[in-house]
Parts: structure tokens; C-alpha cells; sequence
């Protein structure tokens, strides 16, 4: 009989190969809870333990059945981070493009999103959200931090100037203001 209190140790857990049709489950279970790209799903299969092959062959598979479509998940991907997080589209191209779709999938994904709110028009509420807390340290630092924001959430510069004029009404390196 072991000892009360200790702990058995526990070496490495046995890492689990899948075969085509447990990888095929996995994956069924990955699309119930999200959408994946395809590129996304192969690498998460192979995380769980199923051959690069095997992934390969099980995501396009599904993809051929309609399961995984890289220009539907772009669409939705884009439409949903503009429009919840407020994402400009750069970051929008940049973030599609790692998820491994194809770079004309993403600029049409993109465009798509900001066909119902023009991009100017989200970064004007994105700006308006976030200055209130930027004014807390006073207008002169308030502007040059604003610009810093929406650069930073994805917003083409020129966008960003004139926002950040239109709402500060000085120029966005803070120097004079704008007439």
C-alpha cells in the first residue's frame, strides 16, 4: 500500500495519434463550436494529434462538402471585428493573412465589411469612444494619443488625421490647431 499524502508521480502524458476517422471527429467537434479557416483547422488537428497527411486529407475532405470555406469565414471574420472590436482594415488584411487565407479572399472579406459603415465612419466612433479617458490628461496630450489608438486598432493613417482633427480639432502631432 503507498504512503498517505504522496502524490504518484506522472511522467510526459502519452501523446495520442489519430487515424482519419478520430481526426475527422475532432475536427466535427472544432466546427460545432466556431468556424475555422482551413489552414487554422489542419494545424489544430495536427495539435491533437493526427498526421500532417491525415489533417491534409480530413480538412479537405470537409471543404469539399462545404464544411470549411476560407471566403465565408473571411467574410464573417472581418464583418464581426469591425464591427464588435472596432478593427480598421489593415489589421483586419493583416490578422486574415495569418490565418492563412488567401490574400484576395482577404481585400474582398475586408471591403465587404466596410460596404454597410464606411471605414471613416468607424473610426470617428472608435475616436469618439475612446477620447473622453484621453482627455483625463489634458487636450495638448489627448490628440497625439488618439492617433496612436486608431493606428494601433488598424486604421489607414489619412483616416486617422482627419479624425482625430475633426475631433480634437488640432493636428494630430499636437503641435498647432486646425482651422
Amino acid at each position: 500500500m503507498p504512503p498517505r499524502g504522496r502524490r504518484r508521480e506522472r511522467g510526459p502524458r502519452e501523446r495520442r495519434v489519430l487515424d482519419a476517422k478520430a481526426a475527422k471527429l475532432a475536427a466535427f467537434d472544432l466546427l460545432s463550436r466556431k468556424s475555422w479557416s482551413a489552414r487554422d483547422l489542419t494545424g489544430r488537428l495536427r495539435r491533437r494529434g493526427a498526421p500532417d497527411e491525415i489533417a491534409r486529407a480530413v480538412v479537405a475532405e470537409l471543404a469539399s462538402r462545404g464544411y470549411v470555406d476560407d471566403a465565408s469565414f473571411a467574410r464573417f471574420w472581418a464583418e464581426s471585428r469591425a464591427r464588435a472590436r472596432r478593427v480598421g482594415s489593415r489589421r483586419l488584411r493583416q490578422e486574415l493573412l495569418q490565418k492563412g487565407i488567401p490574400r484576395d479572399l482577404a481585400a474582398a472579406a475586408v471591403a465587404a465589411a466596410f460596404e454597410e459603415a464606411p471605414e471613416a465612419e468607424r473610426c470617428l466612433e472608435a475616436g469618439r469612444r475612446r477620447l473622453p479617458a484621453l482627455l483625463r490628461a489634458g487636450l495638448p496630450r489627448a490628440a497625439p494619443r488618439l492617433r496612436d489608438y486608431l493606428v494601433r486598432r488598424g486604421y489607414p493613417l489619412a483616416i486617422v488625421m482627419r479624425t482625430v482633427a475633426a475631433l480634437t480639432g488640432t493636428r494630430p502631432d499636437g503641435d498647432a490647431p486646425t482651422d
